[in-house]
């Protein structure tokens, strides 16, 4: 065990045995879920690289192909994330000239998010890449696992969210 002397209760701790971090690894949902998103995350980047985005930019930019400007709340929804964290995001779309942000006329504290032309350009580049990634990745799980697996698998997905 490895000790901090500078630790009050350096010397009270308790080591985790290593059989406890194989079990946390081999069965945690939340890590077996992460590392399965960032893998396909990986995926859709490398693919989404030749035209500058990222998967998180395609998504973002698809939740915002609408026929009227997104809220704030709207797009954190779609994506399940907090305002903060999506206001950053945007901010890089914003500053590439892909998105705007203008002002909800119903609450004037609120903003509202649309896809400009060259946004629009860039996701209908973007749209096909994805869905040849997306049809490979289908067909992958579809033959490893059975079919229609990818179909079982976003049901269970969208039933832990």
């Amino acid at each position: 065990m490895l000790s901090n002397p500078t630790h009050p209760a350096s010397s009270t701790i308790e080591a985790i045995p290593f059989s406890t971090t194989l079990h946390v690894r081999d069965t945690c949902l939340c890590l077996h879920v992460q590392r399965a998103a960032r893998a396909l995350a990986r995926r859709f980047d490398n693919a989404m690289k030749p035209i500058g985005l990222t998967s998180g930019q395609f998504s973002m930019m698809m939740a915002l192909n609408r026929p009227q400007p997104a809220t704030m709340s709207q797009v954190a929804s779609v994506l399940a994330m907090d305002r903060t964290t999506l206001t950053a995001a945007l901010k890089v779309l914003e500053r590439r000239g892909l998105i705007e942000t203008g002002t909800d006329p119903k609450d004037r504290r609120g903003k509202l998010l649309r896809l400009t032309n060259d946004g629009m350009t860039m996701l209908s580049a973007a749209l096909p890449i994805w869905t040849r990634v997306h049809a490979e990745i289908d067909a992958e799980l579809n033959e490893s696992f059975g079919d229609d697996e990818p179909n079982r698998l976003r049901k269970t997905l969208n039933g832990i969210r």
